[in-house]
């Protein structure tokens, strides 16, 4: 058995005022996972969704900002979990310099242990 990437789904999410990144991961998380049935998906592998493995990637101006334990939390359940965030996104202050707008992007990528 080995661990095999099944799903890639992708999700932006934004914290309009006050540039709090992990808000923004938050949603962007939310919004890459919307769309997705998990439980579906893994029935139709034969497989309980105990066993499914999602690796959360996230991008943001300023990475060492995201509670990481705050993002996973929006992913339910007791399967695997773990969590990368690196630099990315955008800030986009406004035009007196008071405010921003800070967008995430995430990856949510769901894998299983298949047969090789």
């Amino acid at each position: 058995m080995a661990l095999r990437r099944c799903l890639l789904q992708i999700g932006t999410g934004a914290d309009l005022h006050g540039a709090d990144s992990t808000k923004a991961a938050q949603r962007a998380v939310t919004n890459a996972v919307m769309n997705v049935g998990d439980l579906g998906f893994m029935r139709v592998l034969g497989r309980p969704h105990t066993e499914m493995h999602v690796h959360v990637t996230i991008g943001v101006p300023r990475p060492e900002t995201v509670n990481k334990e705050a993002v996973l939390s929006i992913l339910r359940g007791q399967r695997p979990k773990s969590i990368d965030v690196v630099t990315g996104g955008l800030e986009v202050k406004s035009e007196d310099g008071r405010d921003s707008t800070l967008i995430a992007n995430a990856t949510v990528v769901i894998s299983v242990n298949l047969p090789d």
